[in-house]
């Protein structure tokens, strides 16, 4: 992977929506989180034509990733939020100007798809930090969150990722004034499930949303199988709840193609079991979701390579509290000590 230099306080970074443009749904969230990156990191928040208009074309919303990497006063690009169809954006990118203008990108959910476009040009990112996500609503920005962007943009190092203790599965709806000032609703955690061997596993990143990575895999543009030997394997699921049936599918056609065996580790976000605007599941129901999905995937990648170490319900994708991770950049599971750690250099 190429170097990828950090910003500093007062430098610039683009904000885009290179998917879904959320902030124009609720600009009082949009605002609320540039201030919050401001305060937080000293950076300066550039949009772009697209930023914050709903049905840009895909040519469109490829041209703001293009000019944001093309321009050498921009130090990062930060996505607003996933959406649906990112893998239409991706064929109008100028791959050239992005190999040529290494910067730190964070998105997740439909942004796997230009997260492996730069994976595939040897340019490192990280896995998450919506703005609209989490910038914008609640009272403060989540420890773990905070820590790991700064990580990310500015001072690089190294983390051990720790459980906050508490999820979200969404949070107040972005049309009521409440979003700005209130969580979601929280409850605790459950520990990490850990499967395969007590050994360690370190190495680069790759994945992200396994939807989306079925799109990325159908268009014919996934990573090499070679180039995936030894790598650690992130996969998490998104807000609408694809049934364990589905993720089995997923994986499963994964380890077909050689994926789960190339793997070192496999990394798995904590899933989301509930949606905004349908009855909430109760705590029992909850718990059972969570767990046929987390066992489904360990079977599964037990099936391909069982001598990957896998770590189940690390805070990552969608979940809030959220850690942004690496994508492309290492990261090292430790099966003996049950720990996870990341370097964000």
């Amino acid at each position: 992977m190429k170097a990828v230099p950090k910003a500093s306080p007062g430098d610039r970074v683009a904000i885009l929506s290179p998917a879904f443009a959320a902030p124009a749904v609720s600009e009082a969230i949009h605002e609320q989180a540039m201030r919050r990156l401001t305060e937080a990191t000293g950076l300066i928040p550039v949009e772009y034509p697209t930023t914050r208009k709903l049905g840009a074309s895909a040519a469109d919303r490829a041209a703001d990733v293009t000019a944001a990497f093309a321009d050498p006063s921009i130090r990062a690009v930060l996505a607003t939020i996933g959406g649906d169809d990112q893998v239409t954006v991706i064929p109008h990118i100028d791959a050239d100007v992005l190999a040529a203008n290494p910067k730190p990108f964070l998105g997740y959910s439909d942004n796997t798809n230009l997260h492996t476009l730069l994976w595939t040009l040897g340019v490192p990112s990280f896995y998450g930090g919506s703005t609209q996500v989490h910038l914008g609503p609640g009272p403060h920005l989540d420890d773990i969150h905070l820590r790991s962007l700064k990580a990310a943009l500015l001072d690089g190092g190294s983390i051990e990722l720790a459980e906050p203790g508490e999820s979200e599965d969404f949070g107040v709806p972005w049309t009521d004034p409440r979003s700005l000032v209130e969580f979601g609703t929280r409850e605790p955690t459950d520990p990490w499930a850990w499967a395969g061997p007590s050994t360690v596993a370190e190495g680069p990143t790759w994945g992200g949303c396994i939807e989306v990575i079925d799109q990325i895999a159908v268009a014919g543009r996934m990573p090499a199988v070679a180039n995936l030997e030894g790598a650690i394997l992130l996969l998490e699921t998104s807000e609408e709840l694809p049934s364990a049936t589905d993720v089995m599918r997923w994986v499963r056609a994964l380890g077909e193609r050689d994926l789960l065996g190339a793997a070192a580790g496999v990394l798995v976000g904590r899933p989301a079991v509930s949606e905004l605007g349908s009855p909430v599941p109760d705590a029992h129901e909850r718990a059972e979701l969570r767990k046929a999905q987390r066992d489904v995937i360990i079977e599964q990648v037990a099936r391909y390579n069982p001598e990957a170490v896998v770590c189940v319900g690390v805070p990552f994708g969608h979940t809030r509290p959220q850690w942004i991770v690496p994508h492309g950049g290492r990261m090292r599971l430790d099966g003996i000590t049950r720990t996870v750690t990341a370097d964000y250099s």
